[in-house]
């Protein structure tokens, strides 16, 4: 149940922002920046890089007792320079953010509840279960979108 929970949750936030982000202007998605100084376009973009890893720590724990994966967090702001989200096309951007959101809420709903306890290590070296994944990603995206949400009610 909680899983579905929070899969739904996704869902929602995927919903309700795919309508704002299709509407921002050009000048706004590229000049307005967040604390981090990073325009919407590449939170955005982070947003896609944190899905498709936690994507990837979402299976894997599944069949992994104890995962050994590199961890992206501290190279956030590389990701985003070597894949350009400043310069992606905005619509295939949101069309990607959508629908892999949309993907790894599927996932999430069909977890085998046997392997919540299964364990990665962060680049601290934490262990994480694949629990706290799932409701890690869910309170990222959460924060990324209400960054977003600051950005737009400066202009």
């Amino acid at each position: 149940m909680k899983f579905s929970t929070i899969a739904n949750q996704i869902s929602e936030l995927v919903n309700k922002w795919v309508p704002v982000l299709e509407t921002i202007p050009e000048k706004i998605l590229t000049e307005k920046k967040n604390w981090q100084n990073r325009t919407i376009k590449q939170v955005v973009g982070h947003l896609v890089d944190s899905a498709s890893n936690n994507h990837q720590r979402i299976v894997r724990l599944q069949y992994n007792k104890k995962l050994v994966f590199p961890d992206f967090q501290q190279d956030n702001d590389l990701w985003i320079s070597l894949q350009d989200y400043q310069d992606e096309d905005w619509d295939n951007l949101v069309f990607l953010w959508k629908y892999y959101n949309r993907h790894l809420s599927h996932v999430i709903c069909s977890l085998n509840l046997d392997k919540i306890e299964n364990t990665w290590n962060n680049f601290e070296g934490t262990r994480v279960t694949l629990e706290q994944v799932i409701e890690g990603y869910l309170w990222h995206l959460e924060l990324h979108l209400k960054e977003i949400e600051c950005v737009l009610q400066q202009h």
